[in-house]
């Protein structure tokens, strides 16, 4: 007995099973809902999610795509970039700026030691502007030409012999020459007076662009040879450089502008100029690069920040 309910019992479970399957299927093909299910706006969604974020999302995007293109990376760096060194060799005497300083093109940021070369300077000077020489040769000259004119005279009177007009003529040639070297001379101590300033102007180091100083490097009493003194940044304006999709190409021209906002707490968008588009894509990254020109006449933009552009349509 026992044996014949071991057998019959699984078969019996199965098809109580299957009648109930049956049964649930019937009643959705009747299109009933069955007792357990759920409503769908009772289904959990994750948190933090609202039941129209997506949609919301794609809305934003869909708007801030409307009359503007997609953002675009950039970064923010310095027009000009010097290492301000000494074209000669020398001592420095001391240093006019500190980092952080802003200096003009032109503004004299160091001093060497000079005293040599201003005493040579201001010798030329003086030789130059001694006129006694000069003024005693033509002097002589004048003389030596009124002595030959009155000999000329005396001779048609009959009163010298042509020898003596001859040494009067050349007395008055050679006094003559000695007034135009002496003229020449001065002309040369205006060209030594030149070369003496401008090697003492060499003693003095000047900025050659207008802009930041970023690093000082020597301090007074060091010895400049090849290593640079500071380091100059000029940042306005700003570059802008900007790495593009290839698909871009033709929509980003040379004097277009675009709208750049630095990744700082509190900017606003600034405006840029496109100064430069390159004409290769880079195969490998399918990109090419954009520089633009953005006015910082306050500094009010450091460089080196992250940025986010928008070209306009």
């Amino acid at each position: 007995m026992n044996r014949i309910l071991t057998t019959f019992v699984p078969i019996l479970m199965s098809a109580v099973t299957g009648v109930a399957c049956a049964a649930v299927t019937a009643t959705s093909a009747a299109g009933l809902a069955p007792a357990t299910s759920t409503p769908v706006s009772n289904a959990k969604v994750p948190a933090g999610w609202s039941a129209n974020s997506t949609t919301a999302r794609t809305a934003s995007s869909a708007s801030s795509r409307g009359g503007r293109e997609e953002l675009l990376g950039c970064l923010l760096t310095p027009t000009a970039e010097a290492d301000i060194g000494s074209p000669v060799i020398g001592v420095l005497s001391r240093v006019l700026v500190e980092r952080g300083d802003r200096v003009r093109k032109g503004q004299a940021i160091a001093q060497l030691m000079d005293d040599v070369e201003r005493a040579s300077a201001d010798a030329a000077s003086q030789r130059f502007e001694n006129r006694a020489e000069i003024a005693a040769a033509k002097s002589a000259y004048e003389f030596a030409q009124k002595k030959a004119d009155r000999a000329r005279e005396l001779v048609d009177k009959q009163f010298i012999s042509p020898q003596a007009l001859e040494q009067a003529d050349s007395e008055a040639k050679v006094a003559a020459m000695r007034y135009a070297q002496a003229q020449e001379q001065r002309v040369v101590a205006r060209q030594e007076m030149a070369v003496a300033k401008a090697q003492l102007g060499l003693r003095t180091i000047s900025s050659p662009i207008a802009g930041v100083v970023v690093d000082r490097y020597m301090s007074a009493g060091e010895r400049v040879e090849q290593k640079p003194i500071l380091k100059v940044v000029q940042i306005d304006p700003l570059r802008v450089e900007v790495v593009a999709p290839a698909n871009r190409f033709n929509t980003i021209r040379p004097g277009s502008s675009a709208l750049v906002t630095p990744d700082l707490t509190g900017s606003t968008e600034h405006t840029a100029r496109v100064v430069l588009v390159d004409p290769v894509i880079d195969a490998a990254s399918n990109t090419f690069r954009v520089r633009l020109e953005l006015p910082n006449p306050g500094y009010t933009v450091p460089s080196g920040l992250r940025c986010k552009i928008v070209f306009g349509t």
